[in-house]
């Protein structure tokens, strides 16, 4: 936490792919009203290391990138570190514990963190006991998951005096989105080679399970028995994005679903499609309740965009929490962070 309300406060991007480049310019936007200070750098590509942050972001900031994470640690001395390295948390972990170990807590992207408890209990643990022993906060968040199907499904809640279940809809055109993402939900592959990448794991859509069980765990809904489907949507015409082609009878991305049950009843759904062509896109959810809710947004999320803006808005809400491994439930409802 910090006490000098006086000062920026300083940060480091950890990780400069798509996501922290967008995530390095807003900070950068932001830094001009004076309450952040980007003053750090850190990336393993000898490609980005050695630039300045500027060159790589189009614009103003002498940062050097480094691919020497503790010594950027330790000369700068963060008060937070935007990290958007990997999906997985055990790629990560080492990652997360140099930065919590210079005493600087965390935002994180990793699409596992978000509610790491029952996934690895033993890495969540440690994780935990570690940022209290150094009295900083560790947060996992992003659009999906921290927010679009979890997040938004329990404020949606908050007017309800009685809650029977919960369905949450994601439609996304994954043709408007980051090369990454559409080579992560197979565009334009066989469904062979589908198949096959789903049977190595890692695969898709990371972080369902983790919003299916914010949710039950935000509603107080014990998960004793819930279920994960993923499958191909085959395209029927050719569509191109300005990074690939998929040809009819290629895949054009995923239908990824996820169920928890409570006694026997269906308590939580979650239902996305993302795929090179989707229409209508928009996100929604519906909640069996008293009074029930039926919230639309329609064209969707903008998950890039948005994933951006929720690591740096998650920035004060995250210094001024209880020090330890924290999820989006437990923080203030997340919001713009619009300094004065």
């Amino acid at each position: 936490m910090i006490n000098d309300k006086k000062r920026p406060i300083r940060v480091v991007q950890y990780g400069l792919g798509p996501i922290g480049q967008g995530s390095a310019r807003l900070i950068l936007e932001k830094a001009k009203t004076g309450k952040l200070e980007l003053v750090g750098a850190i990336d393993i590509d000898p490609d980005k290391a050695g630039k300045t942050v500027g060159s790589l972001v189009n614009a103003s900031s002498d940062v050097v990138i480094s691919s020497n994470a503790n010594k950027v640690l330790d000369d700068t001395k963060p008060d937070v570190v935007v990290h958007t390295t990997s999906s997985f948390i055990p790629k990560v972990e080492e990652q997360l514990t140099q930065c919590i170990l210079v005493g600087a807590s965390i935002v994180s992207s990793t699409e596992e963190l978000p509610y790491p408890f029952d996934r690895y209990p033993k890495i969540a643990e440690r994780l935990h006991t570690l940022a209290k022993e150094n009295r900083v906060t560790v947060l996992g968040t992003g659009v999906n998951p921290g927010y679009a199907m979890d997040v938004l499904a329990l404020v949606a809640t908050g007017v309800c005096t009685d809650v029977r279940s919960v369905t949450v809809q994601r439609r996304v055109d994954a043709g408007l989105r980051r090369q990454p993402l559409q080579n992560k939900v197979g565009a334009g592959i066989t469904v062979e080679e589908f198949r096959r990448r789903q049977a190595e794991g890692g695969f898709g859509h990371i972080g369902l399970i983790e919003s299916l069980r914010l949710v039950m765990h935000g509603l107080g809904w014990p998960i004793k028995k819930f279920s994960e489907l993923l499958e191909p949507v085959i395209s029927e015409v050719e569509v191109e994005t300005p990074y690939l082609t998929v040809r009819p009878g290629r895949v054009a991305g995923i239908k990824h679903t996820a169920e928890a049950y409570l006694n026997d009843h269906l308590a939580v759904s979650l239902d996305l499609r993302m795929y090179v062509g989707a229409q209508q896109p928009e996100d929604r959810v519906v909640v069996d309740g008293d009074p029930p809710i039926n919230l639309v947004i329609e064209g969707g999320i903008f998950g890039d965009t948005a994933t951006v803006a929720a690591l740096v808005n998650a920035i004060p809400h995250v210094l001024n929490a209880s020090p330890g491994l924290r999820t989006v439930a437990d923080l203030p409802v997340p919001r713009c962070f619009l300094p004065s």
